[in-house]
């Protein structure tokens, strides 16, 4: 077994004459894939040193993936598909609202078997812990999955409890795996009619004087909080500026509000990379994060 492990530096600008470069060992680090270890010069067998130019430059080919790995699977039959991706298109959330659903109806093309399901795993908690329900292009990044929905027998496992805050590849697969499952058995295989197989989507709002009550679709037996109280709502009046809120479960709708907003206009709940939230239905899956509002977010200009 072999174990390879990529240490960088820290960027420097390269000049056209000749220059002394000094590498520390003590300075190498693994950055921006999967938690930062520290460098085991006892385990070093060999070393190659390499120089590239800035992740920024680096030129990803559009479909290089889709030919190589999927085209080739075409010839075979297909009854679904489970989608875990999304990461890298964060920067560009809003233009991945219609990337999602090209992928969607360009695979099912290709097959030609009709609508076959497919399930998304939205994006989970990742980056540093967040309350408020701040502008997050992860967030906008669920949001299109979200959306997707709106595509025909598509489906939503979502995953904001199974993240690791600084770990890009979160650990917990198996609950994943068991997460679209549920979809699949409560849907195309209709196994048990009376399974809860999604978490509570937002569905619409109400503004009632200084609160807003919020409904869902699959409340799956009841909506709960895992914990004492609600946590990861906002609301905001037309400034848009958003506090934190206090959160109360009223049968199948939970009615938001705040001393600080006294004309309530939108409510966001776990907005933001890494939020606190808790809302669940007693199925034991939890809420997909929402926004009633559609202001424009950070990563509409990169559309």
């Amino acid at each position: 077994m072999t174990d390879w492990d990529y240490y960088g530096t820290s960027a420097f600008q390269a000049t056209p004459d000749w220059q002394a470069v000094t590498i520390w060992f003590k300075d190498l680090k693994q950055e921006g894939w999967g938690v930062t270890m520290p460098f085991t010069p006892q385990a070093l067998s060999g070393l190659v040193l390499e120089m590239v130019r800035a992740p920024a430059d680096i030129e990803r080919p559009p479909a290089a993936l889709f030919n190589g790995m999927i085209a080739p699977l075409i010839p075979y039959a297909i009854r679904r598909a489970a989608w875990f991706q999304g990461e890298s298109n964060a920067p560009k959330a809003y233009q991945y609202r219609r990337l999602l659903p090209a992928v969607i109806r360009g695979w099912r093309e290709a097959w030609g078997e009709g609508d076959f399901q497919f399930l998304i795993v939205q994006l989970p908690n990742y980056g540093a812990h967040h309350v408020q329900a701040d502008e997050n292009a992860w967030a906008e990044l669920r949001e299109a999955q979200l959306m997707a929905l709106q595509v025909p027998n598509t489906g939503l496992a979502v995953t904001i409890d199974l993240g690791e805050a600084y770990d890009l590849h979160p650990h917990q697969k198996a609950e994943v795996g068991q997460r679209l499952a549920l979809w699949a058995l409560g849907t195309t295989y209709g196994k048990d009619k009376g399974i809860v197989y999604s978490g509570p989507l937002y569905d619409a709002m109400k503004i009632e004087n200084n609160r807003i009550r919020i409904s869902f679709k699959h409340v799956g037996g009841g909506l709960e909080a895992h914990g004492k109280t609600l946590r990861g709502f906002a609301i905001a009046g037309a400034d848009k500026r958003f506090r934190g809120a206090e959160a109360i479960i009223d049968g199948d709708t939970i009615v938001v509000s705040s001393p600080e907003v006294s004309d309530p206009v939108a409510v966001r709940y776990a907005w933001g990379g890494n939020p606190d939230c808790n809302l669940y239905n007693r199925g034991g899956l939890p809420a997909s994060p929402f926004r009633t509002d559609d202001w424009p977010g950070i990563t509409v200009k990169e559309k």
